[in-house]
């Protein structure tokens, strides 16, 4: 159970530090209406990701005999982590347009997130393979990646939209740039516990 909360805490600060759509529209709040509508942007993957989760998990628990399919999955899974780690660890900075972000609004930023590729890339190709091998260990171990994932993905942005309320220019300081690329670090790491996994599913070499 452990080993899946730390996954799941790995990603989520990952996700929740990481420039994109949502974090963009928790900025854009915190900067025009305060650090309370930031806080609520930063709950939208709650709500969002649901219906997501629900059927790519469903879709790999039905594939949970067919280790060939899992392996390439979870093959393809490191190499969208491996690419996130590498570009986090390359950040030289915040890559968010705040004038940009400010013509958003809190309702186009719930839709936004719902519509994001990112989401369904995510559960697709690393996210639903995790919960599928957690679930055949127990509940309690989807528990603790799902938990530990979106515990540390709100937790992150709602930290980051408090300090940017209080402090505009946290995101182009030089500890934001550090948290990131160590980050990336981290998530070249779990890539290779990936490729690993990918590895014995494909029986390439024995558990």
């Amino acid at each position: 159970m452990l080993y899946y909360l730390t996954i799941g805490i790995i990603l989520g600060l990952s996700a929740g530090f990481t420039p994109g759509p949502l974090l963009t529209l928790v900025i854009s709040e915190t900067l025009e209406h305060g650090i309370k509508s930031g806080i609520k942007v930063s709950l939208a993957p709650v709500v969002t990701d649901l219906p997501i989760i629900i059927l790519t998990v469903y879709v790999f628990s039905k594939l949970s005999n067919f280790h060939n399919i899992l392996g390439i999955v979870s093959l393809i899974g490191g190499c969208v982590v491996l690419f996130l780690g590498y570009q986090s660890m390359r950040s030289k900075g915040s890559d968010i347009n705040f004038q940009e972000a400010k013509q958003r609004s809190f309702v186009k930023g719930i839709l936004v997130n719902a519509l994001s590729p990112h989401p369904y890339l995510f559960w697709l190709s690393v996210g639903a393979p995790i919960m599928a091998r957690a679930l055949s260990v127990n509940v309690f171990a989807a528990a603790a990646f799902i938990g530990g994932f979106y515990s540390c993905l709100v937790g992150s942005k709602v930290l980051l939209a408090i300090l940017t309320g209080k402090s505009k220019s946290f995101l182009s300081s030089d500890t934001y740039i550090y948290i990131k690329r160590f980050l990336g670090l981290v998530l070249c790491f779990l890539a290779i516990v990936l490729f690993l996994d990918g590895f014995k599913l494909l029986g390439m070499f024995d558990a």
